[in-house]
């Protein structure tokens, strides 16, 4: 259900109502049946049962950060990883969490994918969001922009992208061709701007190469994303957060879905957050989660093949 005073509950009950389309799949929610009361009929929707119910949320007021709703919000994450490593359920997908709530509950994470990374004692991983637009893989995550190089190395690029090709080859059904991004402006323009591209990023692509995968050199950013090179592209590498997800949201910002790639049971999630703004206002539009449910179905039935 996601941060119980932000949009989750309502885009929960937006997936049992008449607007939804079909889901060939089973759906449990973790989560408040108090709290889905009272969203159903702040926001109109009809009213519905979950069939995890953890309790009512103390001080729970919509569109506020408090220590008791990221404190929830982590339970029902906890719950739902142990719940599908335990084989109960195929899949997960997440509604969105509040990271300050997180921090005032306590929850030492800045989000979904560090939580899942740890419960599930993964070492190899990857955030990627995708869409019919548009795919993009993150090689870093949640950090500051000047943390970004010392985090950038060989082997992780060359994690993501193995991790990306295997991800596109099941989505999408063929060979897929990756774009790499370059960390610096102009690609380092020949190491006048950087030498990450030289230095790291260029000999995973080289390897991955080796490997049988299809993919660029070192593109600068500023480029990369013109439609014809969108086009012949089933997915990006991007070295940071942001340069991944500001031309995704711009073109994907209501179908997109987020999935973290090496787990070993399947997540996705919705690609924007909280919405505190227009929590439990019956604005929030559910498309996204919609998707997410579709893939991680999709998914789901191919782990099971």
């Amino acid at each position: 259900m996601g941060d119980p005073a932000g949009i989750g509950p309502e885009l929960c009950l937006q997936l049992f109502g008449a607007s939804a389309p079909h889901l060939d799949c089973e759906l449990t929610i973790f989560g408040s049946n108090d709290i889905l009361a009272k969203a159903a009929d702040a926001t109109g929707h009809p009213r519905i049962d979950s069939s995890l119910d953890f309790g009512p949320v103390p001080n729970c007021t919509p569109g506020t950060i408090s220590s008791e709703t990221g404190a929830a919000s982590y339970l029902y994450l906890a719950k739902a990883i142990e719940a599908t490593m335990a084989g109960e359920f195929d899949g997960i997908v997440t509604c969105p969490i509040n990271k300050a709530a997180l921090s005032l509950a306590g929850i030492p994470h800045p989000g979904h994918t560090e939580i899942l990374v740890e419960e599930t004692k993964t070492e190899n991983h990857c955030m990627m969001l995708t869409s019919q637009e548009i795919t993009c893989s993150l090689v870093t995550t949640h950090c500051s922009i000047a943390a970004v190089p010392s985090l950038l190395s060989c082997d992780r690029i060359l994690e993501v992208i193995r991790l990306t090709a295997d991800a596109m080859q099941k989505i999408r059904n063929h060979p897929p061709h990756l774009t790499v991004l370059g960390l610096n402006p102009h690609a380092g323009e020949e190491g006048l701007f950087g030498d990450e591209e030289s230095r790291l990023i260029a000999p995973a692509v080289e390897k991955a190469r080796q490997s049988g995968i299809s993919l660029s050199d070192p593109l600068p950013p500023d480029t990369a994303f013109l439609p014809h090179i969108r086009r012949a592209t089933d997915a990006y590498i991007c070295m940071y957060h942001d340069q991944g997800l500001i031309p995704l949201k711009t073109l994907s910002f209501e179908t997109a879905v987020n999935t973290t790639l090496g787990l070993p049971i399947v997540r996705t999630s919705v690609d924007h957050g909280t919405a505190l703004d227009i929590a439990w206002q019956g604005k929030a539009s559910p498309t996204s989660l919609f998707e997410a449910v579709k893939l991680a179905s999709q998914l789901s039935s191919q782990q099971k093949n």
